[in-house]
Order: C-alpha cells, then sequence, then structure tokens
C-alpha cells in the first residue's frame, strides 16, 4: 500500500513539472517578446513574464533527479549488471531521440542544419555515466554527486576556445562544423550527471522497510535546508553561480537577477533553487488526492510520451497562427532556436494568449496521455514500452 502512495507522488511531480515545461514552450512559439528579449532579463522583464520562466528553472533538475530515483526503483527487480545493461541502452536511445525526433519536433526542419544538445540529451548522457556509478557504494554515489553539484562552479574560470568537448562537459557553446551545420550545445552535462546520482542515492528511501513518515520528514528537512542555503550563497553573490546577480534602480529589477541563476551549465545556486522545493515537494506530497491530482498524475506517468507530442502540437498550432497572421507556413521552418530565427519578429501574441493556448493544448493531450498510461499498465509484457 506503501508502494503506491509512493509511486503516486513522483507521478505527481513528474506531471507538474510537464505542465510547467509546457508553458514555457509554448511561450517560446507564441509569445510576442519571445524574439525581442530574454524574459529573465531584468532591465525589460516584468514579473508576471519572468514566473512565466522562472516556473519552469523547476522542470530540468526535478526531471533529472527523478529520473536516477526511478533508476533506483527499477534496480530492485534486476541485478546490478542487468540495471547497467538497462541505463546504458536508455541513455543512448535518449542521445539518439534528442538529435532526431526531438530536433525534428523543434525545427520542423528535415536538413538537419542545427541541432541543440537539451534536456533530452543530458538525461541520456547522465544515464550512461549512472550505468557505470550504480556500482559504487550508496555512501560514494552520495559523495560524488554532492562533489559535483557543489564543486563544479570551481571549473567555471577555465576555457578551451573552440573545444566541443570542454562545452560538451561544463561550457555552454556554439560551434560551426563543415562550414553549415551548427551544433548548439545547450546543456552541458557535468552538473546534471551529479543531479541524477543524487536522485539514485535517495531512491532507497522508497524502500519498503523505510517508513513513509520518517521519509516524509527528512525530505522536508532536507528541502528546508537546501532552499534556506539558496538564498545565503545567492545573497553572498561569490560562489556557485557564474552569473551573479546585480542590484539595479528597481525591487522588481534586483529580485529578477536575484531569482535567475545561471542555468547553462546549472550553478549550485541554481541547483539549490530548484532542488530544495523539489525535496519539500516529495516530502509533503504522498497523501495529495483529488482531480488535480490525479490530472498531474497521469502526464507523470508517461512522461517521456507527453514530452515528444507535446512539442510537436505547440509548434504545429504556432505554424498554423503564423500562416494566419500573414508570416507563412514557412516562418515556422526553423533553424536553431525559435527565439534566433529573425523572420518572426513581428510575430506573435500577448502573454494572456499564450496561458490560454498552453491550457487548450494540456486539455487536448490529456485523453492521449491517459489512453498511453493505460496502454503501457496493461502491456507490461512489452519489452519496448520501458524505453516510453
Amino acid at each position: 500500500m506503501n508502494q503506491v502512495k509512493r509511486i503516486e507522488s513522483l507521478d505527481i511531480l513528474k506531471g507538474l513539472v510537464i505542465i510547467f515545461m509546457a508553458l514555457d514552450h509554448t511561450r517560446d512559439y507564441f509569445h510576442a517578446d519571445a524574439f525581442i528579449f530574454d524574459p529573465a532579463d531584468p532591465e525589460k522583464s516584468n514579473y508576471i513574464l519572468f514566473f512565466t520562466r522562472w516556473i519552469t528553472h523547476y522542470c530540468a533538475p526535478a526531471f533529472s533527479f527523478l529520473a536516477g530515483i526511478s533508476a533506483y526503483l527499477v534496480g530492485r527487480r534486476k541485478s546490478k549488471a542487468e540495471l547497467s545493461s538497462f541505463l546504458l541502452k536508455r541513455g543512448i536511445w535518449l542521445v539518439f531521440i534528442e538529435l532526431t525526433i526531438v530536433y525534428l519536433g523543434w525545427s520542423f526542419n528535415i536538413h538537419f542544419e542545427a541541432i541543440g544538445l537539451l534536456v533530452i540529451w543530458s538525461l541520456g548522457i547522465s544515464m550512461i555515466f549512472l550505468a557505470a556509478f550504480i556500482h559504487l557504494s550508496m555512501r560514494n554515489i552520495l559523495i560524488l554527486s554532492l562533489a559535483i553539484i557543489c564543486g563544479h562552479n570551481l571549473l567555471d574560470s577555465i576555457h578551451f576556445e573552440g573545444s566541443i568537448l570542454w562545452s560538451i562537459l561544463h561550457e555552454r557553446g556554439h560551434f560551426t562544423l563543415l562550414d553549415y551545420f551548427k551544433l548548439r550545445i545547450t546543456y552541458p552535462v557535468i552538473p546534471w550527471i551529479g543531479v541524477m546520482a543524487l536522485g539514485y542515492y535517495f531512491g532507497k528511501f522508497y524502500d519498503k522497510d523505510v517508513l513513509a513518515e520518517y521519509r516524509q520528514r527528512l525530505f522536508s528537512k532536507i528541502g528546508l535546508i537546501i532552499t534556506v542555503a539558496f538564498f545565503v550563497i545567492r545573497g553572498i553573490n561569490l560562489y556557485g553561480n557564474s552569473d551573479p546577480w546585480i542590484g539595479f534602480g528597481s525591487f522588481e529589477a534586483i529580485l529578477i537577477s536575484f531569482m535567475d541563476p545561471a542555468k547553462y551549465p546549472p550553478s549550485l545556486t541554481y541547483l539549490l533553487m530548484t532542488l530544495g522545493p523539489t525535496f519539500i515537494f516529495l516530502g509533503q506530497s504522498e497523501n495529495l488526492k483529488g482531480f488535480i491530482v490525479d490530472f498531474c498524475a497521469t502526464f507523470g506517468k508517461v512522461p517521456f510520451f507527453i514530452y515528444i507530442i507535446h512539442i510537436y502540437v505547440i509548434h504545429l498550432s504556432a505554424l498554423f497562427l503564423a500562416e494566419y497572421t500573414g508570416f507563412g507556413f514557412g516562418a515556422m521552418v526553423l533553424t536553431g532556436f525559435v527565439s534566433t530565427n529573425k523572420q518572426l519578429v513581428g510575430y506573435g501574441l500577448d502573454l494572456i494568449w499564450v496561458y490560454i493556448i498552453w491550457a487548450t493544448i494540456m486539455l487536448m493531450l490529456y485523453p492521449a496521455c491517459k489512453w498511453f498510461s493505460h496502454y503501457k499498465q496493461n502491456h507490461k509484457d512489452k519489452w519496448w514500452l520501458s524505453y516510453f
């Protein structure tokens, strides 16, 4: 009985971050200002626009952390060798999907001329490393994950100009290969490896011999400590962030600057800001019930499925808006990130419409996710479903 509750709480959190993620992606494709300035720019943004972007900061860390927990839970039914093999194959699969299906969904460009290494890529690479880490003791996994999360900002001052390998490991970068192919490395992997490994360690607290009340108190306490640590370290403004906050002229600008620590790669303060509330939510959500809880959990039970289809549905919807507003279907065939395509300057809607479109799309996708969740549940004998 307790195990069902534990799984449900994980699904609720996955579903919530998926919903938040879809909001940011809807903003990317529909908000007029997305093609003019960064919503986290303290000098140009405002509370509502910044919050629309800021709430989605929780998505990637929660995904990575929960993937680590899920790996531990899967491992309870497998030997270490079997789990290692599964993680390795799934990691390679995710990297392949990022470079093909995900890229095509973002761009609708069949020429594959500007590929980004994004969140699915980082999850895949982290799984490949986790396939090796699981052979360490749980104590050493904890030490290694904390060392990566807390110490990787020591590498911020190290630069290797033009190095793709260093960019993949720790420093965001853009490269042009073969005179035409553009590679955008947005999710350097070192910090994300630590986040997933940390999730794997905390997966052990979902074992049957761990009392739910103990786990809830522990996670809530850890979350509170991490959240307080964020405000202290961010306030000191000396370490843990490659993008220090700035004292602008207005309180609004200062708050936006303070609450937007570096994400690419995820700085220590960024991970403290996001993982703290993640722990708190896991500690407080195991007994939640109701329609909204079930709604979120439905998305959380099929995270990979909803991730893929929501990109295509959002982009397809934007394509029709571009045609309707005179920009043409071709304007939505993109190179690179949507905001970098100059042909879309002047396109887009007010933020209120972004929220309406986002809510409509999530409601449209809910039945498909519910169906796929039931299909997975009733066809556990199909091995390929474990990759979705």
